[in-house]
């Protein structure tokens, strides 16, 4: 029941700090996500489980019970870890902790609410990544979008309603889409399966037991579903053309919210992409291998180019963020042990790295009200620790060997350049690869402004030193991204164990 302590620690601990006073309720918060990322740390440890959830691995932490019915069809609470969904949760926990305590300088208002919504949003987003029954996912995919939207809506900048409201129809319409499409696939298996557990319609879709339905045949069918949940994914990864909510939502969210999109939320899309599309269809992944190769280069070149653009800092992160996640997608559709190794691996990675990003251009914000490019400069000679973990997190994105950024992207490369199933592939690396040198130039350009040079600031503002609870995150986030690049396998080896049940081998 270590999944369930997990989910309630974090869903009790909102509905307490939703009721706290408000000049405890962020010490309160800290304190009570420090629970979660202390037990999944140890789930992490503890971890023994082999293969992949959902084509017959051996689960841990794994627990079901009946809960519903629904037709002909069962509804179970089922959850259970393997080597892809673990390192998510542990990401989950460890960032919400980190974005609690990056709000304690920016919010100063309604601080209750503030950090309970962050805990339940916690609480969701582990149920995500841990949920083995559609119905039960899907519960807590939704109950996600609820709490980001609030804290876009109630606490971000002057636009704040406007990025909400597109953040909220945007990836609404893409559950729609991605829901309707699923139930599709279900009635289409007919008798071959008899509940929504994931593995068991994995297991029918892998064994060809999808029929006909509203007169397509099981190959349209497939492919019709395929789409269908592609498209829904997209949205929340996001891809362009679908990118267009998140430079609005980033830049109008508060600071910590913008770590939890960046570092978490965003990992929704492509881990989902992997659990539905990339392990239930191979079929159609080789079918539509080439289109999809095509938007994840499109992607990354586009994403850089508009971050490359900006000069609000934020846009340039959210923008890099685009780019980011169409290396994610290259790697999946490579479909190589370590193409799509290499993409989970870069979830973790740059969840690790975004957040850092976010939270020092936060720390720079609450330190000179601005986040222009033009209206400062010389900003190391005032905060030079943070500035310092700021560069440190640039050469991340970067792909700075000894650092997870260069792993993740050297993997997804690697793997890539060798798919046999991606036709054209050494030219759709080629391309990717591309798109690093388009991110130094922007960070470079962003650093080389705000950084260096003689101090000036545009704003009337007095700028010291970062607080030490702000430098302390940076440092814990700078560190995980500095070890994971040392020692790569510490995340890997268990990645390519639940992996190489989805690609049947190959490098």
């Amino acid at each position: 029941m270590m999944i369930e302590a997990l989910i309630a620690v974090a869903l009790v601990g909102a509905l307490v700090t939703f009721v706290a006073p408000n000049r405890i309720a962020g010490k309160l918060a800290f304190a009570i996500s420090l629970v979660p990322a202390a037990l999944s740390l140890w789930l992490f440890a503890a971890f023994d489980g082999s293969g992949n959830a959902l084509l017959d691995g051996e689960l841990a932490f794994e627990s079901q019970a009946a809960w519903l019915e629904i037709g002909d069809h069962s509804v179970s609470w089922f959850v259970g870890l393997d080597g892809i969904s673990l390192p998510l949760v542990v990401l989950t926990t460890i960032l919400c902790t980190l974005a609690i305590v990056s709000s304690w300088t920016p919010i100063d208002e309604r601080e209750s609410q503030f950090y309970g919504l962050i805990l339940f949003i916690e609480a969701s987003l582990i149920g995500v990544f841990s949920a083995l029954d559609f119905f039960l996912w899907f519960v807590f995919w939704e109950a996600v979008l609820i709490p980001m939207y609030l804290l876009i809506g109630i606490w971000g900048g002057p636009r704040r309603k406007y990025a909400a409201i597109k953040f909220f129809v945007y990836t609404n319409v893409a559950s729609l889409v991605m829901f309707g499409s699923f139930i599709a696939l279900v009635f289409g298996l007919g008798d071959s399966v008899t509940s929504f557990a994931l593995p068991e319609i994995a297991t029918a879709m892998r064994n060809g037991g999808l029929d006909g339905l509203f007169g397509l045949g099981g190959p349209a069918l497939a492919s019709v579903v395929f789409v269908g949940m592609f498209l829904g994914f997209a949205v929340k990864v996001p891809i362009v053309p679908f990118h267009t909510w998140l430079p609005d939502a980033h830049v109008e969210a508060p600071t910590p919210a913008s770590v939890l999109l960046a570092g978490v939320l965003l990992k929704m899309g492509t881990y989902a992409l992997l659990r539905f599309n990339f392990t239930m269809f191979p079929d159609q992944v080789e079918t539509y291998a080439i289109p999809i190769a095509a938007i994840a280069v499109i992607s990354v070149i586009y994403g850089a180019m508009l971050a490359l653009a900006q000069t609000d800092l934020k846009r340039i992160v959210a923008y890099s963020s685009v780019s980011s996640m169409g290396y994610v997608i290259l790697g999946l559709v490579a479909y190589t042990t370590f193409g799509v190794g290499g993409a989970t691996f870069q979830m973790v990675s740059h969840g690790l790295i975004s957040g850092l990003m976010f939270m020092a251009v936060g720390v720079i914000y609450n330190a000179t009200h601005t986040r222009m490019v033009t209206d400062m400069s010389g900003m190391a000679d005032r905060m030079p620790i943070a500035v310092g973990i700021l560069i440190a997190g640039a050469f991340g994105y970067m792909g700075l060997p000894l650092m997870s950024g260069f792993y993740g992207e050297f993997t997804i490369f690697f793997g890539t350049f060798g798919s046999e199933l991606l036709e054209y592939s050494p030219l759709f690396t080629s391309l990717a690869m591309f798109g690093i040198v388009i991110v130094a130039g922007y960070l470079l350009f962003a650093l080389q402004r705000t950084v260096f040079g003689p101090y000036r600031l545009e704003t009337d503002y007095e700028v010291g030193r970062a607080p030490v609870h702000d430098v302390a995150s940076m440092g814990v986030l700078l560190g995980l991204i500095i070890l994971l690049g040392v020692a790569p396998d510490l995340l890997f080896d268990m990645i390519t164990d639940a992996i190489e049940p989805i690609i049947g081998g190959g490098l």
